[in-house]
Parts: structure tokens; sequence; C-alpha cells
């Protein structure tokens, strides 16, 4: 069993009510597109990108998604407007799973068969949920047993310390921490250095949310991944960038910053329960070849999950009335 066997994928009912405003917006407006049609015609298909485009697909997904279905509505002239949801769905799954090749159970083996921590090492801006989302992946942790340490690496904002220290003692998880201002690589070190000395399972560590000097970014981020790697040179095993999708577009030109700043192979999406943009995971998803691992859909510690395509593409289109 991997280290995260422990997380549920999403149960249904917090799926359902997490992405309840997503699927309300897009298929009440798809049913408005096709009113009165009985052919996927031009005009279907161009009401369809444009709520694709509003659900924050992003546009180079959605002309993606529209020219396949294009392509098989030219190939099979029987298909009617009362297919579209079926073959929309379709797409989509396809879609998720061309782009979720690299999204395989994260290897926790070593050749030298030692124990050592897992470590995540957490990036985004400020005001994602990304301190939050850390507490939750410790409590989640903790519950299954896990031994955690936190790292609070952002020195920039006395308050990212403060409150990653309310969710450490939430958790009751240890938690390494510097002053204000301290070098974010040597709490990253110290931190690394404590765990290992603990044999503890997981290291979570937190990093500034800083994007207005991308050089800096990129020269910290380096830095704390060099002082981790001469304690244990697999760390970090897992660079997490936490995105809020409520913010649709503004998400993904995050993404754009920090996959160019540092070696992101982990997304989280938090807030799905309080958007309708919730077509932001699929556009993510194609745009940067980056396994979206976890979703937030709601503000309890269990509404973290590990996200799964299969159940959020047949919830998307679940039919209500059945």
């Amino acid at each position: 069993m991997g280290i995260f066997s422990f997380l549920k994928k999403q149960d249904k009912e917090t799926l359902d009510k997490g992405l309840q405003k997503t699927k309300e917006s897009v298929f009440s407006k798809i049913t408005r597109a096709i009113a009165g049609k009985s052919t996927i015609d031009d005009d279907v298909l161009d009401n369809l990108e444009q709520i694709l485009v509003e659900a924050d697909v992003g546009v180079d997904t959605t002309l993606k998604i529209i020219d396949r279905i294009q392509e098989r509505v030219a190939k099979d002239k029987y298909l009617g407007t009362s297919e579209l949801n079926k073959i929309l769905k379709e797409e989509i799954s396809f879609l998720l799973k061309e782009n979720t090749h690299n999204n395989e159970p994260l290897d926790f083996s070593f050749p030298n068969g030692e124990k050592v921590p897992y470590v995540i090492l957490v990036v985004g801006v400020n005001g994602v949920g990304k301190t939050t989302t850390i507490g939750k992946l410790a409590y989640n942790f903790k519950k299954a047993g896990k031994k955690v340490v936190l790292g609070a690496a952002d020195t920039f904002r006395a308050a990212a310390i403060d409150q990653l220290k309310i969710w450490a003692e939430r958790t009751e998880t240890e938690i390494v921490f510097q002053n204000m201002g301290s070098d974010p690589a040597s709490v990253a070190f110290d931190t690394l250095k404590s765990a290992i000395a603990k044999k503890a399972d997981v290291v979570i560590i937190d990093t500034a949310g800083r994007l207005h000097n991308k050089v800096g970014l990129m020269n910290e981020l380096g830095k704390i991944r060099k002082v981790m790697q001469k304690l244990m040179p697999e760390a970090p095993q897992e660079v997490l960038l936490v995105l809020d999708a409520s913010t649709g577009q503004n998400a993904i030109e995050q993404a754009k910053q920090f996959t160019a700043a540092t070696e992101v192979n982990a997304l989280a999406l938090t807030k799905l329960d309080g958007t309708a943009k919730g077509g932001v995971v699929i556009g993510i998803s194609d745009m940067f070849k980056i396994p979206v691992r976890y979703i937030g859909l709601g503000e309890k510690a269990e509404d973290l999950q590990i996200f799964n395509r299969e159940a959020f593409v047949e919830t998307l289109f679940e039919d209500e009335k059945k």
C-alpha cells in the first residue's frame, strides 16, 4: 500500500456538493444552447465553445475538445443534440486520461532499503489555501498513524509562520520554525534533519508565495532543494503547487510562473466547492501535463481528497433527474 492509501478518493456526496456550482452553470447553459436544435451544427458548437471557455477550461483545451467533437459529428451523421453531453463527457475523459499519463502511484522505495521521510515541498502564492492544504495533509497523515514534521520556511510573513503553528497544534504535529526573516533554506535543512533523526514518515515544508521576482523565487526554491539534498539526495520527492480553482485563468498564469521557477510534479486545486470554474481542472491538466493529485472540496480536513479523474467526470456529467 502506498503512503497515500489512507486518503480516500472522492466520496460521492462530497464530490456532488463540491462540483455543484460548475455543474449547474455549465449544463444549464448547454441545455439553453441546444434548445430547439436537433443536430450538432456550427451554432451549437460555437455556443459550446463559449460555455467551456467561461468555465475556465481554457481556450486551447476548449478548441481541442471542439475539434474532436466536430470530427465525430462528421463521421456519424446521425449524432444529434441529445447525445452532446455523452460525447462531451467521453472527450473530456479521453483528454484527462491522455494528460495524466504520469499520474502513477509514487514510488516510495529507495535502493538502500532504508526508511527515509517523504518530503513534500509546497509552493503557491499567498491566499490560495497553501497553508490550509498543508494542515489538512498533516491531519490526514496523522490520522493514518504517520509521523509528520512541518517546516515553516515561509519566513517572509510572520502570519504564515503563526498560521502553520496553529495547524501544528491542532493536528499535534511537530513543527520546525525560526524567526521571521530567517533563511528559508536553513529552516528546510533543520526540518529535514529533525525528521531524519526522529524517523518521521512525512515532511511538509511551506514556502513563500512571492511572484513579483521570478528570479528570486527560482533562486530561493533552488537553494532549499540543494540544502535538503545534502541530507537526503532524494528530497524533495514531491513539489506540490497549490492553486485556487476559483481564480480560473489566474490559476493557470500562476502555474506558468511556478513551473518555470521549479520542478513542480503535483498539483492541488483548492476551493472547487465555491466556484463555477471547475473546468480549470481540465485545462490545467491538459496544458501542463502535471497530475492534479489533490482537490479541495470544502472546509473540513476530510474534504481534501485525492483526485480521481473517472469519479470527477462521472459526477460532472451525472443526470440529476435519474
